[in-house]
């Protein structure tokens, strides 16, 4: 008999490939933000130089992947356990 929290959607599995896609996305827009930003500022190295503009699409874009970071790496995802413990939170308030 398989293990409820691998094979069945309300188990364990389903949660753990979504955190896995998630940190996977993460990992090619930072892939992608790296490659970029290095032609556009090795672009703004090799042409007259001058007003540094590609720093607002680094300064943009690492704002975009710092909330992408936070989402795949840090934020841990809610569970059941927290919203019994946010109820019992609110019916003892009220």
């Amino acid at each position: 008999m398989p293990d409820e929290n691998t094979s069945t959607p309300g188990g364990a599995r389903e949660p753990a490939l979504a955190e896995s896609r998630q940190r996977r996305e993460f990992h090619r827009h930072l892939a992608a933000y790296v490659v970029v930003n290095a032609a556009v500022w090795l672009i703004w190295a090799v042409t007259a130089k001058g007003y540094p503009w590609p720093a607002w699409l680094t300064t943009m874009w690492a704002m975009g992947l710092a909330v992408d970071g936070w989402e795949a790496c840090v934020r841990r995802p809610l569970k059941d356990a927290d919203a019994e413990q946010e109820i019992g939170r609110l019916r003892a308030t009220h």
